[in-house]
């Protein structure tokens, strides 16, 4: 959202909890203390990582989704005052390429299994996943979401198992089966194409 100027949103005031991490590893949001989620484009996540830390005051401005107790940043400011504006990706280093190679270097298959702690969400407030009580944190493809409404609850088992990592920050596991328990688990519905006729925001009649 780099064409939005930020002096004129409402400002949310917190402190960090924890970062938040999207399938390749990068940070693209924060949990502050209160339970609030923020979401952030992931070509803003080395600064932001190395202004903030757990425990750090935030002054944040972005938009709300309706009904959702998430924030999409388009500024976030340290205590220090310095601001983190949300100005875009650079032209190079997160293309589709940069994430595939970044990807097949670091990732590995990976399980996981616990309770849900926070329902994560993208920037429009749909479900993307979850972050366990254990900090670890499970991927979702959104089309996938609504068919695991049952599953992606707070104090839910979950378990999962896909492609994932561990770095400074935390784990993230990019799910390609989900379930109950690592010995009930079910494939993720693969996206379907998009059929001749049908444009993003519906078909034509």
């Amino acid at each position: 959202m780099d064409w939005i100027d930020s002096a004129y949103l409402p400002e949310t005031k917190g402190t960090l909890d924890r970062f938040l991490l999207n399938p390749h590893g990068d940070a693209d949001g924060l949990l502050l203390t209160d339970g609030m989620e923020v979401h952030f484009p992931p070509h803003m996540s080395k600064p932001v990582v190395a202004a903030f830390k757990s425990g750090d005051k935030v002054k944040l401005r972005g938009v709300r989704p309706r009904g959702i107790e998430m924030i999409a940043a388009v500024s976030l400011e340290a205590a220090d005052g310095k601001q983190i504006i949300d100005l875009g990706p650079p032209d190079e280093g997160h293309g589709p390429k940069h994430r595939k190679k970044y990807a097949a270097d670091a990732r590995e298959l990976m399980d996981v299994e616990g309770v849900v702690k926070h329902i994560l969400h993208g920037p429009k407030g749909e479900k993307r996943g979850a972050l366990l009580e254990d900090g670890r944190i499970v991927r979702i493809p959104p089309h996938n979401a609504d068919l695991l409404h049952e599953l992606l609850a707070h104090g839910k088992k979950l378990a999962a198992r896909g492609q994932g990592l561990t770095n400074a920050l935390d784990t993230v596991v990019e799910a390609h089966e989900i379930g109950v328990s690592l010995t009930h688990l079910q494939r993720m519905e693969p996206k379907k194409p998009r059929e001749h006729g049908e444009h993003k925001h519906g078909k034509h009649s």
